[in-house]
């Protein structure tokens, strides 16, 4: 005759498989949060447009074929940095004073460069530069085949002297400018881009910043201009006040340590059954 303990047993078989299967559920969960957080591209997709939008050329090119075949640019100690948005004075703060962005000691591959191998733009042409996340910017030709040199070359970034290169450089493959001075500021953007191709924080405060796209996946060339919607639905940069300084996956290690508590108190109840 079954014991006491016997058919207790019996009786949470049910409730223990109930429990592993939430438990599995939420640990796919915690898989496709981790999928989406980590943005990082390993190549990039070039391609040129028609002005009827049919693809005329394209290509994808991984870093380590870009590394190893094209001209790289920056050499892993110097540098360089993009500016936030002013709050206090002149806006523009045409001294550069104040709210530096560090976009590290990167190495990468000017845009002009990957743009020619898919046939090079043309003068009235204009450039996106496409991130996973949705968000783009446009650049006239003269930005990326004459840059000013206080804008310097625009660069592709796939390297950080801190983190190394992709998946460990968190923000690659990642936009930066490459400056003269290694600083790219809010008055360096007002004298070398066309208004369209400015970034404003809230539509009011310049901030370069905003052109440093990262995860990049795509670099477009649009015979006679870009003429879709300007933006994305996405900023590739953290949803953060500009002086946040959460650090990169605080949302999934915030999501890990969720579904770890919700595991202990699941193992917490069945042992108290």
């Amino acid at each position: 005759m079954p014991s006491l303990n016997d058919c207790r047993l019996f009786r949470l078989r049910p409730a223990g498989c109930t429990q592993r299967t939430l438990l599995l559920f939420l640990l796919l969960l915690l898989l496709c949060t981790t999928s989406h957080a980590a943005g990082q591209t390993e190549s990039v997709h070039v391609v040129r447009y028609a002005e009827d939008g049919s693809v005329l050329n394209e290509t994808t090119v991984t870093y380590q074929w870009m590394e190893a075949n094209l001209p790289v640019h920056g050499d892993g100690t110097t540098h360089y940095y993009h500016q936030g948005p002013v709050f206090e004075g002149d806006k523009w703060d045409e001294n550069e004073t104040t709210n530096f962005k560090d976009k590290g000691a990167v190495k990468g591959t000017n845009v002009r460069d990957l743009c020619d191998l898919v046939g090079g733009a043309s003068p009235g042409d204009e450039v996106m530069i496409h991130a996973v996340d949705g968000y783009h910017v446009e650049f006239c030709y003269e930005n990326i085949y004459e840059p000013p040199q206080r804008q310097g070359p625009i660069v592709l970034c796939w390297y950080d002297s801190e983190t190394g290169y992709p998946p460990d450089y968190f923000a690659g493959l990642r936009l930066v400018f490459f400056a003269d001075d290694a600083v790219f500021g809010n008055w360096d953007m007002h004298e070398c881009l066309p208004l369209k191709s400015q970034h404003f924080f809230g539509d009011l405060k310049p901030s370069t910043g905003g052109l440093s796209v990262r995860w990049v996946d795509e670099i477009g060339i649009y015979a006679g201009g870009y003429t879709g919607e300007q933006g994305g639905p996405a900023k590739s940069m953290p949803t953060q006040t500009p002086e946040s300084n959460q650090a990169p996956g605080f949302g999934t290690v915030s999501a890990t340590i969720g579904l770890l508590s919700v595991a202990f108190i699941l193992r917490w109840r069945g042992l108290g059954r």
